[in-house]
């Protein structure tokens, strides 16, 4: 199931109730273009994240036919460096009105300064390593508190953890690591339990 990675074009007249907006809807990842404006840095001052200047992304009086391909390809290299971050991209209103054309073609401008549009992208991939490492150190604490607790209280509230998490988007990922690591928990209890009845005492 694929998801978006949203694209915030903002225009250097936006004002300070847009651009506050703005700010409360945007992750805590965000990379910020800029033209390399007065208008568009007292947008990227209030909206509070290091910009990134791109000479591209000035405002030209007479635009060749192909600016809206450069503005979109540019944009695109941000985006795809980094597919799950926000990108805002902030500039006068005619140039963001060729990206738009380009970037999001059967998208309406939302008709303020801000416009959201959405890139498809593959789901986050899942970090295999952290959750095998994660399931051999929960596997280890479930037979340390076996003493405590039953083995299977812990794991059993990380497979709830988990599948709650696989409801969230944007938090899948984290879900199905949990659901691996708590299998790799349970082998690890299954050879621990297999050495234990070897060799008693051992655990």
């Amino acid at each position: 199931m694929s998801d978006f990675q949203r694209i915030f074009v903002v225009s250097a007249q936006a004002g300070d109730a847009d651009v506050e907006r703005l700010r409360r809807r945007l992750g805590a990842s965000v990379r910020v273009l800029t033209a390399p404006t007065a208008e568009a840095k007292r947008v990227v001052e209030a909206l509070r994240f290091d910009p990134v200047p791109e000479v591209a992304l000035a405002p030209v009086r007479f635009p060749d036919g192909d600016r809206g391909h450069r503005l979109d390809g540019l944009v695109r290299r941000h985006a795809v460096e980094d597919r799950y971050r926000d990108l805002v991209v902030v500039a006068d209103p005619a140039t963001l009105t060729l990206l738009l054309r380009v970037l999001a073609p059967d998208q309406l401008p939302e008709g303020g300064p801000v416009t959201e549009v959405g890139l498809p992208r593959g789901p986050r991939p899942v970090p295999l390593n952290r959750a095998a490492v994660g399931g051999v150190a929960l596997g280890f604490v479930a037979g340390v508190l076996s003493g405590v607790v039953p083995f299977w209280v812990l794991p059993v509230l990380v497979v709830l953890a988990g599948l709650v998490l696989l409801l969230v988007p944007g938090r899948r990922h984290v879900g199905q690591a949990l659901l691996i690591a708590t299998g790799v928990a349970a082998v690890v209890m299954l050879f621990s339990v297999a050495g234990s009845s070897r060799f008693p005492g051992s655990w």
